[in-house]
């Protein structure tokens, strides 16, 4: 007669752990112009990034001294968005405003 062993010949579910990725975020980026009033980029940062007036005027003057400013933060997506909205906000106003987004 066969010994009986335990755990012989049964199959063993194991138990897989998912772990849920948090998605790439990115920096979105203005980029300063010669030809891009203050005031629209102050436009652009309370309009396509919803930022306060006093943030919007900090940036801005970041943009304009330093030649970039960051608006934020955002996963891909949302990030391309609003790259694309500033550049057709830009375009349909007649400016050169540059808008670039880059891995956080």
């Amino acid at each position: 007669m066969a010994e009986y062993v335990p755990g012989a010949g049964e199959s063993v579910a194991t138990r897989q752990r998912n772990e849920t990725k948090l998605p790439k975020r990115y920096r979105v980026l203005l980029h300063n112009d010669d030809y891009t009033t203050m005031e629209f980029v102050v436009e652009v940062l309370t309009g396509v990034f919803r930022k306060p007036k006093a943030e919007a005027v900090r940036i801005m003057y970041e943009v304009h001294r330093g030649g970039t400013g960051m608006c934020g933060v955002y996963t891909g997506q949302i990030a391309e968005t609003k790259v694309a909205a500033v550049h057709k906000l830009a375009r349909e106003c007649g400016f050169p405003l540059r808008c670039s987004m880059e891995p956080e």
